[in-house]
Protein backbone atom coordinates (compact mmCIF):
# COMPACT_ATOMS: atom_id res chain seq x y z
CA UNK A 1 0.00 0.00 0.00
CA UNK A 2 1.18 3.66 -1.18
CA UNK A 3 0.31 6.14 1.36
CA UNK A 4 0.07 9.73 -0.10
CA UNK A 5 1.58 12.74 1.35
CA UNK A 6 -1.20 13.19 3.52
CA UNK A 7 -1.44 9.79 4.78
CA UNK A 8 2.05 9.89 5.56
CA UNK A 9 1.87 13.06 7.45
CA UNK A 10 -0.74 12.01 9.86
CA UNK A 11 0.60 8.76 10.42
CA UNK A 12 3.47 10.51 11.73
CA UNK A 13 1.78 12.75 13.73
CA UNK A 14 -0.13 10.01 15.31
CA UNK A 15 3.22 7.97 16.09
CA UNK A 16 4.53 11.24 17.84
CA UNK A 17 0.94 10.70 19.73
CA UNK A 18 0.96 7.85 20.61
CA UNK A 19 5.37 7.88 21.86
CA UNK A 20 4.04 11.03 23.95
CA UNK A 21 1.50 8.57 25.56
CA UNK A 22 3.91 5.65 26.07
CA UNK A 23 6.56 8.11 27.89
CA UNK A 24 4.22 10.16 29.91
CA UNK A 25 2.10 6.51 31.17
CA UNK A 26 5.61 4.74 32.13
CA UNK A 27 6.47 8.31 33.63
CA UNK A 28 3.47 8.46 35.96
CA UNK A 29 3.75 4.73 36.75
CA UNK A 30 7.30 5.34 38.17
CA UNK A 31 5.58 8.31 40.51
CA UNK A 32 2.74 7.17 41.38
CA UNK A 33 2.64 5.09 45.09
CA UNK A 34 -1.09 4.43 44.45
CA UNK A 35 -0.24 -0.09 43.35
CA UNK A 36 -4.01 0.37 41.60
CA UNK A 37 -2.70 3.65 39.14
CA UNK A 38 1.00 2.28 38.65
CA UNK A 39 -0.70 -0.91 37.14
CA UNK A 40 -3.65 0.77 35.16
CA UNK A 41 -0.56 2.99 34.46
CA UNK A 42 1.73 0.21 33.53
CA UNK A 43 -0.92 -1.31 31.25
CA UNK A 44 -2.17 1.53 29.29
CA UNK A 45 1.97 2.41 28.35
CA UNK A 46 1.34 -1.07 27.14
CA UNK A 47 -1.71 -0.65 24.74
CA UNK A 48 -0.24 2.31 23.30
CA UNK A 49 3.12 0.36 22.41
CA UNK A 50 0.69 -2.07 20.51
CA UNK A 51 -0.94 1.15 18.88
CA UNK A 52 2.37 2.29 17.90
CA UNK A 53 3.52 -1.15 16.45
CA UNK A 54 0.42 -0.70 14.03
CA UNK A 55 1.06 2.60 13.10
CA UNK A 56 4.14 1.34 11.84
CA UNK A 57 3.03 -1.37 10.49
CA UNK A 58 1.00 0.40 8.26
CA UNK A 59 3.93 2.88 7.71
CA UNK A 60 5.80 0.04 6.10
CA UNK A 61 3.08 -0.89 4.04
CA UNK A 62 2.06 -4.10 5.74
CA UNK A 63 -1.79 -4.81 6.90
CA UNK A 64 -2.43 -4.25 10.42
CA UNK A 65 -2.50 -6.98 12.99
CA UNK A 66 -5.47 -6.45 14.86
CA UNK A 67 -6.00 -9.69 16.39
CA UNK A 68 -2.42 -9.58 18.07
CA UNK A 69 -3.88 -6.69 19.83
CA UNK A 70 -6.94 -7.24 20.63
CA UNK A 71 -6.37 -9.98 22.48
CA UNK A 72 -3.73 -8.52 24.63
CA UNK A 73 -6.50 -5.74 25.26
CA UNK A 74 -8.75 -8.17 25.88
CA UNK A 75 -6.46 -9.90 28.94
CA UNK A 76 -5.14 -6.95 30.22
CA UNK A 77 -8.84 -5.22 30.20
CA UNK A 78 -10.03 -7.21 32.98
CA UNK A 79 -7.07 -6.60 35.43
CA UNK A 80 -7.48 -2.97 34.75
CA UNK A 81 -11.46 -2.58 35.07
CA UNK A 82 -10.73 -4.10 38.05
CA UNK A 83 -7.95 -1.89 39.24
CA UNK A 84 -10.29 1.00 37.75
CA UNK A 85 -12.88 0.05 40.40
CA UNK A 86 -11.38 -0.30 43.87
CA UNK A 87 -13.06 1.63 46.69
CA UNK A 88 -12.06 4.77 47.73
CA UNK A 89 -9.20 4.63 50.34
CA UNK A 90 -6.23 3.82 47.65
CA UNK A 91 -3.46 5.46 48.23
CA UNK A 92 -4.09 8.13 45.91
CA UNK A 93 -2.57 11.71 46.13
CA UNK A 94 -3.30 15.18 44.50
CA UNK A 95 -0.07 14.16 42.42
CA UNK A 96 -2.57 11.11 41.70
CA UNK A 97 -5.12 13.59 40.56
CA UNK A 98 -2.97 15.98 38.51
CA UNK A 99 -1.40 12.83 36.87
CA UNK A 100 -4.36 11.31 35.66
CA UNK A 101 -6.49 14.85 35.07
CA UNK A 102 -3.42 15.12 32.38
CA UNK A 103 -3.45 11.44 30.86
CA UNK A 104 -7.37 12.21 30.96
CA UNK A 105 -6.76 15.20 28.41
CA UNK A 106 -4.29 13.90 26.55
CA UNK A 107 -6.46 10.52 25.84
CA UNK A 108 -9.36 13.37 25.13
CA UNK A 109 -7.10 14.96 22.41
CA UNK A 110 -5.32 11.75 21.11
CA UNK A 111 -9.23 10.11 20.15
CA UNK A 112 -10.50 13.38 18.57
CA UNK A 113 -7.01 13.07 16.04
CA UNK A 114 -7.41 10.06 14.92
CA UNK A 115 -11.24 11.12 14.27
CA UNK A 116 -9.72 13.37 11.16
CA UNK A 117 -7.34 10.94 10.69
CA UNK A 118 -9.72 8.25 9.81
CA UNK A 119 -11.69 10.45 7.41
CA UNK A 120 -8.10 11.34 5.50
CA UNK A 121 -7.11 7.46 4.94
CA UNK A 122 -8.45 6.11 1.73
CA UNK A 123 -7.58 2.33 2.41
CA UNK A 124 -10.72 0.56 4.28
CA UNK A 125 -8.32 -1.80 6.27
CA UNK A 126 -6.11 1.14 7.54
CA UNK A 127 -9.48 3.43 8.41
CA UNK A 128 -10.66 0.12 10.25
CA UNK A 129 -7.37 -0.37 12.29
CA UNK A 130 -7.47 3.33 13.11
CA UNK A 131 -10.90 3.42 14.05
CA UNK A 132 -9.68 0.46 16.25
CA UNK A 133 -7.56 1.80 17.93
CA UNK A 134 -9.46 4.89 18.20
CA UNK A 135 -11.78 3.39 20.44
CA UNK A 136 -9.22 1.79 22.34
CA UNK A 137 -8.07 5.40 22.98
CA UNK A 138 -11.74 5.92 24.59
CA UNK A 139 -11.83 2.91 26.47
CA UNK A 140 -8.38 4.05 28.07
CA UNK A 141 -9.87 7.58 28.78
CA UNK A 142 -13.30 5.80 30.63
CA UNK A 143 -10.63 3.94 32.34
CA UNK A 144 -8.85 6.68 34.06
CA UNK A 145 -12.04 8.75 34.55
CA UNK A 146 -13.19 5.30 36.76
CA UNK A 147 -10.31 5.26 38.78
CA UNK A 148 -10.46 8.96 39.35
CA UNK A 149 -14.29 9.09 40.01
CA UNK A 150 -13.62 6.17 42.37
CA UNK A 151 -11.04 7.67 43.90
CA UNK A 152 -12.90 11.29 44.30
CA UNK A 153 -10.51 13.09 41.59
CA UNK A 154 -13.38 13.52 39.16
CA UNK A 155 -16.99 14.23 40.73
CA UNK A 156 -19.75 14.00 38.23
CA UNK A 157 -22.82 16.82 39.64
Amino acid sequence: MQLSKKESLLLKDQKEHEDMCIKKYNKYANQTKDANLKNLFTDLAKEEQQHLNTLNQIESGQAPNLSAAGSQQQSSGAQQNQAASMPQGSNATAADAEMCTDMLSTEKYVSDTYDTAIFEFRDHATRDALNHIQKEEQQHGEKIYNYMASNGMYNVQ
